[in-house]
């Protein structure tokens, strides 16, 4: 059985708790600042292990309603299908505080020795997240998988950090309204743009994640701005440089609730300018201060 011990504390603590605030589609990781979960503890010593008993996929299901407050009916995974899919050799893991869930990721085999990571969710901040994805990292190796893909939503700028600089991971393919319009109570009513991640595990960069060492791209002095961030609005620029900057807004969460237009916009001009460049063949190289992606074009 694969184990890991987490334990973090103090300062670890404030290096790691944004990561874990992050909300991934289909591989989805959130630390909700709701009712019903607890943020007092600034001490976890966390137990991530794979799951096998039915009451442990119920507390799975649980979590994932109280996190993503999902309609009755429309839930991606239930605990039933949970099953079937550690029956079939695929991974299911729970993190644990003590006898408390906090945390908990659901895998299953795709082609080509690959592990898709549809959903990794998480109810404590201290770098949970990223452990919960260490976990199924070495999972994945003693299994002779080679790496690991899911999709997150493009535009929440802490799901790219996480996702390229934290882990290391890089964009493959952007998928416009690839689950279609969403009935969660984070993205209720917005198309489900994403991005496909491909996590190559024994990539030097992977191996440095795994490190805690981040994945920092070099952007040179004559990149251009293809999209900026003005005030909660996006403002296309060039794309005719060989390294192509590509912002996205600072809260979509926020601005889905408050300006439905300002959403849409930055939803649409991200797939404009993003999505074309990625279509065109430019390689997404890093997510740059926490608000840029940094695009290559093949010139």
């Amino acid at each position: 059985m694969t184990e890991r011990r987490a334990i973090l504390s103090g300062s670890a603590f404030e290096e790691q708790i944004e990561y874990t605030r992050a909300v991934v589609d289909g591989d989805r990781v959130h630390a909700p600042g709701t009712a019903g979960f607890d943020h007092s503890t600034t001490t976890i010593s966390a137990i991530i292990r794979e799951l096998h008993a039915n009451e442990e996929f119920e507390q799975v299901d649980e979590l994932f309603r109280r996190i993503w407050g999902f309609e009755p009916g429309s839930r991606p995974i239930t605990a039933g299908l949970m099953r079937a899919l550690t029956h079939a050799g695929n991974y299911v893991s729970g993190a644990f505080d003590g006898d408390r869930m906090i945390g908990a990721s659901v895998g299953f085999f795709g082609q080509d020795s690959t592990l898709h990571s549809q959903n990794t969710g998480t109810a404590a901040g201290q770098g949970i997240g990223f452990e919960l994805k260490l976990h199924q990292r070495l999972w994945a190796l003693d299994r002779g998988i080679s790496r690991i893909t899911w999709t997150y939503d493009p535009l929440v700028r802490r799901n790219a950090h996480f996702n390229l600089a934290k882990l290391g991971a890089r964009p493959a393919k952007y998928l416009p309204n690839f689950y279609g319009v969403m009935a969660d109570a984070i993205n209720h009513g917005d198309e489900s743009d994403r991005i496909l991640a491909v996590w190559p595990l024994t990539d030097p960069r992977v191996e440095a994640a795994a490190r805690r060492e981040p994945c920092l791209p070099s952007v040179p002095e004559d990149a251009v701005v293809g999209l900026a961030d003005d005030g909660d609005r996006p403002v296309e620029g060039r794309t005719d440089g060989r390294v192509v900057l590509v912002a996205v807004p600072e809260d979509i969460e926020r601005l889905r609730g408050v300006d439905t237009g300002a959403a849409r916009a930055w939803r649409h001009a991200v797939r404009d300018v993003l999505g074309a460049l990625m279509e065109e063949g430019a390689t997404v190289t890093g997510f740059h201060r926490k608000t840029y992606y940094v695009v290559e074009r093949n010139i």
